[in-house]
């Protein structure tokens, strides 16, 4: 498989480790990969906010994006990613942050 790409499914087996992404994510996460050669080309070190695995917008900052997915999309989900930096996982505890759910209402 030297030189091929990767399918989505190869990439969600190695992405998190042994953590699979949540099933839910998956459209937004093979979007993104779809994407992210221009994205990188044209918005490298914002962040890109995808639902549904439609591309919603790019952003300059994490806390810009999650803002706006949060007043659209609520408790999503929703994928926001760095351009240009490898996916990251929160902590479980980081997803139910009564301070983080008032700051952005």
């Amino acid at each position: 498989m030297m030189g091929a790409m990767r399918s989505s499914e190869d990439h969600r087996n190695t992405v998190m480790g042994d953590q699979l992404p949540p099933p839910e994510l998956i459209g937004n996460i093979a979007a993104y990969e779809r994407m992210q050669s221009d994205l990188e080309a044209e918005h490298a070190g914002e962040w890109v906010l995808f639902h549904d695995g439609k591309l919603v917008g790019t952003f300059k900052s994490f806390g810009d994006a999650a803002v706006q997915a949060v007043a659209r999309f609520g408790r999503g989900p929703y994928l926001i990613r760095q351009i240009g930096s490898g996916p990251f996982t929160l902590p479980a505890s980081a997803s139910h942050n009564p301070v983080l759910d008032c700051a952005v209402r």
